[in-house]
């Protein structure tokens, strides 16, 4: 195929091999893609895009294949054009299959044995050197150095005569599944099930089960479900000896070591108690009780100031259940562009950027996606906004309220928005005052627009527009309702008479799309301002950190009923992440992290969002939903005790070419586990004041929340061993929580190199706490972009205990 890229097009050799689960193809070098890493394939019109940034001919299109992946922890392309369309169908149908059977295995634990079928695979290919189908005791000593197994020559070689049944002195494919079944032997879940065993004349039967899923796994499962449960895993075993007690032996199934071992490792054990669709929360509640999936500067692939602008960002973002993507609009040589203001990223077009999210809006989850628009256009431009997104989006676009009337009481659920888009944009119909011109310029937004005399207004209502005529109505509502003073008002008192040059207008088309989030500016939240239902305003970090510290518990109360959006400081130019929990405590639903960069930030907010069937949307919290003091005078202490018991087939550090490097295959693993805990609005409930609440405080001071904070425990390291470590060492941590509020407490578990030069951890896995099962839980462990290792896991006891206050 014809390798394209803006410098060249080259014509190369590529082989997709299943069995290695890579592409790969000669160049300069030997480059692989592993199948795992692809996150997106793109053909025919879905790489449109593509295309015409190399400007080539649309003759190219039925023969286009895009790869997009990630390598050495950067996002990359490959370009394609097969030779014929033919070739060019076998290729996308062939990729996608096995990229969909990857996909399913990388989605938590289970499918034991399609994983272990691959893995074997895998490696028979990578240690048959001569590929002659056999292995000599010394390919077989070469492939346990790569995957770092720690066993002396003798134990390999009882291993390697035990799998050669035939003592043929090699190993056939089926003496390699042997070798390898004896090489995966699990010690410390034998150990556990012997000791289930013993308890019960020496076998697993079903009464064994329920007690140890009620007692250890704290299960909540019925007796019927259990039951079904049990015998997915379970067999009837006529063997007297293996049951210990011959009078069992035909008359009750009972689950054998590998049945044990499979249960554990399934998604019937999920770690997770609410990742699956099946696990929906309630999605009938206002929007403003919900968590919603946030992105700032989606168009951006990388830095802030150099950065590229692409539909890429929007891509990923939407295919990852984002609900709410940002776009910061300007006017365009022809229409408006789509880029970050008063620096150095490319530019890309509004309309296509529209297209894109119209056709992967509604792929990964059914409801609404609120764009976040900073507009810096003319009047022109706007209204080449409003046409573009009518046009664009059709029916979807909400474009009125539901009621009839056109009266917002409550703003709508979810599920009443199902498959719509909504548009937020400040409703600028108000001059501004200097310090909220101040304020904004951290936002970005460059230059507002007004409403000039009503008269003019009245002349725009004679009008037959019937859209403008609604939207007039709403804009003469939306006076009624505007925050703290009248127009007239602050006309007088903001402007003083005197300006230097008049305000543009707003145009009617692009502020008739703005229904349940009206944009506004913060005006503070107290008696005196007043915002409806719709009005939403959004608070940069530093702001946002400001009112945490001042006034958290007003901001739980006012976003009971009304929606917030938060975003990262400009001053984050590399495109860092703040830690978004401590936002989502104090009841801040729409917030904003950079999707680009795979930090602890975004780790958090990627754990927040497993949750609730991957929809976007996460209820909040009793105590946020409800912002009733007692709930939040409810604080509680408790220990988190994980025992980190071992960890299955760690990764080995890779080169840029995606393969390991062999200087590095020697592991010397540790487990470190964090408690990541927000700032906690903390009330005491003893304390009166006029009837009022005090906020907790350290130092007895004024309202605060008690400020968040990351509590780590670590084990001790093993020895040259990834490929079966086993620690058995019990860490405990203490903390405390506010209003039953488990769900914004976030742990999680790091396996690190003991090496000061290694930066990189090995593998990290990061969920809510309150979302944690309790018991023996395999945890499906990833990289530093989020991406799940096949065959890494690593094996834990948990349990979370109250403590008295």
């Amino acid at each position: 195929m014809t390798k394209v890229s803006l410098k060249k097009q080259k014509k190369l050799v590529f082989r997709l091999d299943a069995d290695l689960g890579h592409i790969e193809w000669e160049s300069k070098q030997r480059k692989i893609i592993p199948i795992e890493n692809i996150k997106e394939i793109r053909s025919g019109d879905d790489a449109r895009y593509y295309r015409e940034q190399f400007q080539l001919s649309s003759l190219y299109q039925e023969r286009w294949l895009t790869i997009v992946y990630i390598l050495d922890g950067a996002y990359k392309s490959l370009h394609l054009v097969a030779a014929t369309k033919d070739v060019s169908r076998m290729w996308d149908r062939t990729l996608r299959d096995l990229h969909s059977i990857r996909l399913e295995l990388m989605r938590g634990l289970g499918n034991v044995e399609m994983r272990q079928a691959l893995w074997e695979k895998q490696h028979w290919r990578n240690a048959n050197e001569d590929n002659d189908h056999r292995l000599t005791f010394d390919e077989v000593e070469k492939l346990c150095r790569r995957l770092n197994i720690n066993s002396d020559y003798e134990d390999l070689l009882r291993l390697f005569n035990q799998a050669d049944t035939r003592k043929r002195q090699f190993l056939d494919f089926d003496d390699f599944r042997r070798f390898v079944k004896l090489l995966k032997a699990r010690p410390e879940i034998d150990r556990l099930y012997k000791k289930l065993r013993s308890r019960n004349d020496g076998h697993l039967d079903f009464g064994v089960f329920e007690k140890f899923m009620r007692e250890k796994q704290v299960s909540t499962l019925s007796s019927i479900e259990l039951q079904r449960v049990f015998e997915k895993y379970s067999s009837w075993n006529t063997s007297p000896t293996d049951l210990g007690n011959p009078a069992h032996a035909s008359t009750a199934p009972v689950m054998t070591l590998e049945g044990f071992t499979s249960f554990l490792l399934s998604q019937d054990n999920s770690v997770l108690a609410d990742q699956h669709r099946d696990a929906w929360q309630d999605m009938t509640r206002p929007l403003s009780e919900y968590f919603v999936s946030s992105s700032h500067n989606t168009y951006l692939v990388g830095h802030q100031l150099v950065g590229v602008s692409t539909i890429e960002g929007y891509i990923r973002a939407l295919l990852h259940g984002c609900r709410s993507v940002e776009v910061d609009v300007f006017d365009g040589e022809q229409e408006p562009m789509i880029f970050h203001g008063k620096t150095l990223t490319s530019k890309v077009s509004l309309r296509e950027v529209c297209q894109t999210i119209s056709k992967y809006g509604f792929v990964a989850s059914p409801y609404p996606i609120i764009i976040s628009a900073e507009v810096h256009c003319g009047l022109a431009g706007q209204d080449m906004i409003a046409e573009i997104m009518i046009e664009e989006f059709g029916d979807s676009l909400v474009r009125a309220p539901a009621d009839s009337e056109g009266k917002i009481d409550n703003l709508p659920s979810p599920e009443d928005l199902k498959g719509k888009i909504l548009l937020k944009t400040k409703n600028l119909n108000l001059m501004k005052t200097e310090s909220a011109l101040d304020s904004d310029r951290e936002e970005g937004v460059s230059s507002d627009v007004v409403f000039s005399d009503s008269t003019d207004a009245e002349a725009f209502w004679e009008g037959k527009d019937s859209p403008t005529r609604r939207l007039l109505s709403s804009e003469v509502e939306e006076d009624k309702r505007a925050p703290s003073r009248s127009l007239s008002r602050r006309r007088a008192s903001d402007v003083g008479g005197d300006r230097p040059h008049a305000k543009p207008k707003m145009s009617f088309a692009l502020v008739a799309l703005l229904v349940y989030t009206v944009g506004v500016k913060f005006r503070g939240i107290n008696k005196k301002e007043e915002y409806a239902p719709e009005h939403m305003f959004s608070l940069s970090e530093n702001t946002a950190h400001k009112q945490l510290r001042v006034g958290m518990w007003d901001l739980i109360k006012h976003t009971k009923a009304h929606l917030v959006r938060t975003y990262p400081k400009g001053t984050r130019v590399s495109s860092t992440n703040y830690e978004p929990h401590r936002f989502w405590a104090a009841g801040m639903q729409l917030v904003a992290i950079n999707w680009q960069t795979s930090d602890l930030g975004y780790m958090i907010n990627h754990a927040m969002f497993q949750r609730n069937g991957r929809s976007g949307y996460v209820l909040k919290p009793n105590a946020l939903r409800l912002a009733q003091k007692e709930h939040l005078a409810k604080r509680t202490t408790h220990s988190f005790d994980v025992t980190i018991i071992s960890a299955q087939q760690l990764p080995r550090p890779k080169g840029a070419s995606g393969r390991d490097v062999p200087e590095k295959t020697v592991v010397d693993p540790f487990v470190e586990v964090t408690l990541y805990l927000p700032d906690w609005p903390l009330f005491d409930g003893k304390m009166k004041d006029k009837g009022k609440a005090k906020a907790y405080s350290s130092d007895g001071g004024h309202l605060s929340p008690l400020p968040s904070r990351a509590l780590s425990s670590r084990t001790l390291v093993v020895r040259k061993n990834g490929w079966n470590p086993v620690w058995e060492e019990k860490l405990t941590i203490l903390f405390d929580c506010v209003g039953d509020m488990m769900d914004l407490i976030f742990v999680r578990f790091v396996v690190k190199q003991d090496d000061k030069g290694a930066d990189e951890p090995l593998a990290m896995y990061c969920a809510p706490l309150g979302s944690l099962q309790h018991g023996y839980r395999h945890l499906p462990l990833h990289d530093s972009q989020l991406s799940q290792y096949l065959f890494s896991t690593l094996f834990v006891k948990i349990n979370v205990t109250n403590l008295p206050c």
